[in-house]
């Protein structure tokens, strides 16, 4: 599938995608997290994947392992040999002890076995960028066979840009916390299907503008019934939640 052929597709996404797999109800980017979501009827998640030492994709979210699991330190700095004895799971509750760091081949392993989605977005420690877009679009493409495909999104466009050049029939989505001048050229630039912004950013002028580009619209972060009405009044197409809870998918 070429690019302009990718920028044409129906959306084949959900309405609502549970934030980190089940936002704070399990611990987030695991595959316990996934396993919450997907048993409350959410068909797609989104994540964060980033480079361990030695290349391996992964997902984490943060570039320090002291919030999330019980190692110390930055994550690019480990091999993933290390990073995978890590406790991803017992910082949530103890019900979660034990709980592993996935790999990206695995999250995408339980989205295929259970018929779900997955929003990749790329998380790049500081100063690898490049590398990292380049191997999670790799991995991606070497990786997923079905449809729909994951959708790639990142607030780096550098590591956008590796992304597409690794892996050009990926649909991709510039993220942002608020639209500076510029962004519909940017997301031009990089073949972007879709923008994704924090939700506060949209309003009528930004969620017009995007339409009128040709880009789905996508908010993180909705956990309020007002504002997901607000959102889906000025015809966003997906929200992303942590209310797995909460909100039907």
């Amino acid at each position: 599938m070429t690019e302009s052929s990718a920028r044409g597709l129906a959306w084949p996404y959900p309405r609502w995608i549970a934030h980190r797999g089940a936002g704070l109800l399990a611990p987030e980017n695991t595959l316990a997290a996934f396993a919450y979501g997907a048993a409350r009827g959410y068909r797609m998640f989104e994540c964060d994947a980033r480079l361990s030492a030695d290349g391996e994709v992964f997902l984490l979210h943060d570039d320090l392992l002291e919030r999330t699991t019980n190692g110390h330190g930055a994550a690019r700095s480990l091999d993933w040999a290390v990073l995978a004895m890590l406790d991803a799971g017992s910082w949530h509750s103890r019900a979660f002890a034990g709980e592993r760091l996935p790999t990206l081949a695995q999250a995408l392993e339980f989205c295929a076995r259970h018929g779900c989605m997955l929003n990749v977005e790329i998380k790049p420690a500081p100063g690898d960028e490049r590398r990292t877009g380049r191997r999670v679009g790799e991995a991606l493409a070497g990786l997923w066979r079905q449809s729909p495909l994951p959708l790639l999104s990142s607030f780096s466009p550098v590591a956008l840009a590796a992304a597409a050049d690794a892996a050009p029939h990926l649909p991709r989505a510039l993220l942002h916390e608020r639209f500076a001048p510029g962004w519909r050229e940017q997301a031009e630039r990089l073949g972007c299907v879709a923008v994704v912004a924090e939700h506060n950013a949209w309003g009528a002028e930004s969620a017009r503008a995007a339409a009128e580009a040709g880009l789905r619209r996508l908010a993180y972060m909705v956990n309020d019934d007002a504002e997901a009405a607000r959102l889906f009044g000025l015809g966003l197409d997906s929200l992303i939640t942590d209310r797995v809870d909460h909100f039907c998918p």
